[in-house]
């Protein structure tokens, strides 16, 4: 009922924004103002793109460090979840959990410190609460991805304290090019686990209206593995344990590896001179098996016999977990809405999700619904060399769990914050500063309420010392209020293999974070390096017990100081085998450290090793070829509860034959090879990595048209 009443008062802002719309005015020539608005509409009916980036300063000269994935990269490094996509770039890896599953890590942090958005507005999801749990965002209908590196607090809240990943999408309308249709689609299948994927969009308009339908379909059975699922540190370590029982080892082919996905969006916009006014629906379906030893955990004792015959009948079948979400978009942008503000933008979502989590005799163990309710107004206000914004954005999360693994009480949730950034431009430098103020409250179905008060500050400098080189220095001071799983988690958590403990005395998360970046652009090089350092204060992470409770490892939510150190950077040196700039060569690195000032602990968990990678790209004519090659280092500077990981090598090849057409379309036949060497690979930031390694070698061949 709440939500409604949100969405009713909301209402009236978008009468009113309509009416707006429906006013004649001029607009004035000015590219700068090309962030929250529309620009001009030309006789032909020619609009422009409204929200270029995610972030609604400067792009360019952003002091924070941002990596963006599009065009032919994106295409080449789509992969089934968000953080495969994104894992070949500096900086950032995947909390995977299979092949459907795969959170994007930055510089170390993941959960609920990275904010996953679609079109600056949450997924909305419950990927946070667990790493079994997949994004709800398709990565194979995203015109852009765009990765903020760094505490991203001011303009997203809480869940950005270590970053942000937006999913461009463009299913609320804004570009459109005189009366063209344009789309995209792709269509392909691979040997390893008979993956079957097909994705497509179109995207067109007539006088003033604007509309996008895109769809997608995802599939694939388990996939081939080089070996054991398990890892040679765990097979190791079980041998050692007194009374521990041998059974059959899963090897060749990973158990709960499967997935089947699909789903869809409608758009549709009004623009006129003065802005926009649109909205979209989208639905998306998910089932996928839940890999590493996932399973129904007997709180009681069966009849011997019993358990027997249903391990007999369900044998070799893993548990799945069943998702569906349906979201609604609406978005509006007005030019000079009034007083001297040049732009004005609003920004509202409403998500209905749920999943089961399934056994499998099919039973359902345990259900999650999250009702969740998102919205955002930012106002520009221009002059001269400044550029200022100022926002507030509410967040509201109605989220409950039923059944066997509901280590969590349900949970509503609430959040207002206002913020305010500026950018202001002088003779040899360009100043960021902003701030943000932002209330967040809890409220368990059982359990005492908690509410928080977060502050968050920054100040860049960006400092070009020429045209081709640029300092850039950052200053970020970020709170972040522990969310509801750390607070009142009480229960067996399977996806971790844990009894997860929560503590609802927690206090506010702090980081005070130094990153210093230098890019270099001169023709054939382009350079970008960041070093950074993050002090956090009260860090909330979870830590061994050394009890068990109900056969499970007790784990408790605590919090301890921690420092964040690494670097990382990419070059590319680009040249001409046949007269022009056709070939490429690209290098990239990173390197994270994480400590925890605890008693028992100096290391946290679940980070990432040390990567090197090269790369070379040519495009000759009709023909497009890529090779790429990853080395991850073994990471051994783990905390007393896990296992270390070897270093692996990731080889991968990519084959474009551009078919000629005699239409303004694009047909483009490609073959695609991963893990070529056919490595053993496991993520060291997946839960389940001693027991789920990454896909074996995989062969896919596609077609992609392009109109």
């Amino acid at each position: 009922m709440e939500i409604m009443k949100n969405i009713t008062t909301l209402s009236a802002i978008l009468s009113a924004t309509a009416l707006a719309l429906s006013m004649p005015t001029a607009f004035a020539d000015n590219p700068e103002q090309d962030r929250l608005a529309n620009e001009t509409v030309d006789s032909s009916n020619t609009i422009e793109e409204v929200l270029v980036s995610a972030h609604p300063l400067s792009g360019e000269g952003l002091a924070q460090a941002i990596q963006t994935l599009s065009g032919k990269q994106l295409l080449r490094n789509l992969a089934p979840s968000l953080g495969e996509t994104l894992a070949s770039q500096p900086g950032i890896h995947s909390a995977s959990f299979g092949q459907a599953v795969g959170r994007p890590i930055i510089h170390g942090l993941g959960g609920t410190r990275v904010r996953v958005m679609e079109d600056r507005l949450s997924t909305m999801d419950v990927s946070v609460t667990s790493g079994d749990h997949a994004t709800s965002v398709e990565p194979f209908i995203a015109d852009k991805i765009e990765v903020l590196k760094g505490a991203s607090t001011l303009l997203y809240g809480n869940g950005a304290i270590g970053g942000v990943v937006d999913v461009h999408t463009g299913r609320v309308p804004h570009l459109r090019a005189d009366d063209a249709t344009t789309g995209r689609f792709e269509a392909s299948v691979a040997n390893n686990g008979d993956q079957e994927n097909f994705a497509g969009r179109i995207d067109g308009g007539f006088e003033n209206w604007l509309w996008h339908v895109d769809a997608f379909d995802r599939r694939a059975e388990n996939y081939k593995i080089n070996g054991f699922a398990e890892s040679g540190a765990l097979r190791a370590s079980e041998e050692e344990e007194e009374g521990h029982e041998e059974e059959e080892e899963a090897r060749d082919t990973l158990p709960g590896s499967h997935y089947k996905t699909d789903g869809g969006a409608l758009g549709l916009s009004y623009a006129t001179e003065k802005g926009f006014l649109g909205a979209a629906i989208s639905r998306t379906e998910a089932e996928y098996g839940l890999p590493g030893g996932h399973g129904h955990h007997e709180e009681e004792e069966h009849d011997e016999e019993e358990h027997e015959d249903e391990e007999d009948e369900f044998a070799g079948l893993t548990p799945i977990l069943d998702m569906e979400q349906t979201r609604i978009d609406v978005e509006a942008g007005i030019k000079n809405p009034f007083g001297t503000f040049s732009s004005l933008n609003l920004r509202l979502g409403h998500n209905d999700y749920e999943h089961s989590e399934i056994e499998p005799n099919g039973e359902v163990a345990t259900f999650f619904q999250n009702d969740a309710f998102e919205s955002r107004v930012e106002l520009t206000k221009e002059a001269d060399n400044q550029r200022n914004v100022y926002g507030v954005q509410f967040d509201q999360r109605d989220f409950s769990v039923e059944g066997e693994e509901a280590f969590v009480p349900g949970v509503d949730s609430r959040s207002l914050g206002a913020f305010w950034l500026n950018e202001t431009g002088f003779e040899r430098f360009d100043l960021e500063t902003g701030l943000r103020l932002e209330r967040v409250s809890h409220k368990p179905a059982t359990g005492a309420s908690r509410s928080f008060t977060t502050i968050a500050g920054s100040g860049g400098l960006v400092i070009p010392l020429s045209e081709q080189l640029t300092w850039k220095i950052a200053l970020d001071y970020a709170e972040r209020a522990p969310v509801g799983e750390e607070l009142y988690s009480f229960g067996p958590h399977l996806a971790t293999n844990r009894f997860e403990i929560g503590d609802a005395a927690l206090d506010e998360e702090k980081v005070l974070s130094a990153t210093l970046g230098l890019s270099y652009s001169n023709t054939p090089w382009d350079v970008t390096v960041s070093v950074y350092y993050s002090d956090f204060k009260d860090f909330i992470y979870q830590n061994a017990d050394n009890r068990e409770l109900d056969e499970l490892p007790v784990f408790l939510w605590e919090q301890d100081d921690a420092t964040f150190t690494g670097i990382d950077g990419e070059i590319i040196y680009t040249t001409g085998l046949f007269g022009e700039r056709d070939l490429s060569f690209r290098g990239f690195f990173d390197v994270v450290r994480a400590d925890i000032d605890a008693p028992t602990e100096s290391n946290l968990p679940l980070i990432p090793p040390s990567r090197i990678g090269l790369s070379s790209d040519l495009d000759w004519q009709n023909f497009a070829f890529s090779i790429d090659y990853v080395h991850a280092f073994k990471q051994d500077d783990v905390a007393s509860f896990e296992l270390p990981t070897d270093s692996y090598n990731d080889l991968s090849l990519y084959l474009g034959w551009q078919i000629p057409t005699s239409r303004d379309a694009d047909f483009e036949l490609f073959l695609r090879g991963d893990n070529l060497t056919d490595s053993e690979q496991r993520h060291h930031t997946s839960f389940i990595k001693d027991s789920a390694p990454q896909p074996g070698r995989r062969v896919t061949l596609g077609l992609r048209y392009t109109f």
